[in-house]
Parts: C-alpha cells; structure tokens; sequence
C-alpha cells in the first residue's frame, strides 16, 4: 500500500501570522494554485484508489482540488484535523502568549486551556492510521490530506516512534509525503521521500 500524505495549502492564517490549530481559515487565492497544481502533479504522477481528509475547510478544499483532478471522492474523517489547542485558536502568537502561557511544566498528559493532550493528539493519529490501514487493499493508492502538526503525529506512528521523540518532520504548504507498507515484506515501513514540493513551481512564479 501506498499513503500519499498532503498538507493543505496556505491559509489566510498564514498570512496574517495568527495560530489555526482549530481555528477554521480558508485557503488563499495563493493556496488554491498551490492546491491545484498539487492534484496535476499527483494525478500525473499516481493513480489515486481513495482520499481521505481532515474535516477542517482548508484542507477540505485542498482535497477538493485533488478529488477533481483525479475522479475520486473525499471521505471525511474527524480523527485527522489539526491539534485541538482550545483557547488559543485564531489568535496571534503574542496574545497567546500573553493571555494563555506554556505552563513551565507539561506532561505528556497535560490539559490546559481546553487543549488536547499530547497523548490524546498521538492516539488520534494511531487511529486514523490504523484505519488507513486496515480498510484499504494492499495495493491501494490513499491520498491523506491533513496539517503539519496531525501529519508530524501521523509520522510517528508510521514508524512506530516514541511519544517522547525530538523528531519532527518538516512539511510545507501542499508537501508531499510517500510512505509505503510492504505486506509481502512483514509490512515493512518505508518512506520513500518527504516534502516534496517541486509541482509548486509554477503556481509560486506567479506570486
């Protein structure tokens, strides 16, 4: 089995530096092209069997791209949205830290702020995985579109890294990511490679 998994493209929030998590923002004008030329590039590239996305609008209109470049539907899942961070949605990075700060210590199963835990936020992604993996065909083609903090989570997991680990994978507005499960092989994990974003080419000559 195949996962390509896609983060969506930029968001309004993006560009006025506020914190998303939760917060609902939609693409920009400049996310939509990144988003299209993403689903020309996998379309070409791949033969997509099914999309799974994140229920949060900009990765929803991400997936949209895709799903009409490719034919396949979008099935929904919530397991797959971006760290639930409560309070400090839709503020910027200094009203957050002033209104709500990082408590000097935090513990893997830590609440604060109406926030998902550490763990709960990693038991979601076991989650969505695990369906991933377990209701699609061994020779399945899955398109996940997510965020960067559900996809770093999605990572560890694929891998079977610690909750505790200081790895964190860097991924891009509309980054690629191809992992594999080789069933014939003990269900081998292989990433194949990370971030891949040359398809933004012509979509950031314009900006």
């Amino acid at each position: 089995m195949d996962l390509l998994v896609i983060r969506h493209g930029q968001s309004e929030a993006d560009v006025l530096n506020i914190i998303e998590g939760r917060a609902d923002f939609p693409l920009t004008d400049r996310g939509h092209a990144q988003a299209e030329e993403m689903a020309k590039w996998v379309n070409d590239h791949y033969k997509i069997t099914s999309i799974v996305c994140s229920a949060l609008l900009r990765a929803r209109q991400t997936a949209e791209h895709l799903s009409q470049a490719t034919g396949v539907s979008v099935v929904y899942d919530d397991d797959l949205m971006e760290w639930q961070n409560g309070l400090i949605a839709g503020l910027t990075r200094a009203e957050a830290d002033t209104k709500y700060p990082v408590p000097p210590v935090k513990f893997p199963h830590t609440k604060v702020y109406g926030q998902e835990s550490e763990i709960e936020f990693r038991a979601r992604a076991e989650h969505a995985l695990s369906r991933i993996l377990n209701e699609n065909p061994p020779d399945s083609v899955v398109a996940v579109v997510s965020h960067g903090g559900m996809i770093n989570m999605l990572y560890r997991s694929f891998l079977g890294l610690s909750l505790h680990t200081n790895v964190f994978l860097v991924t891009g507005d509309t980054g690629i990511h191809h992992w594999r499960v080789n069933q014939e092989q003990d269900n081998r994990r292989t990433v194949l490679f990370s971030n891949r974003q040359e398809h933004l080419t012509k979509s950031e000559e314009a900006q």
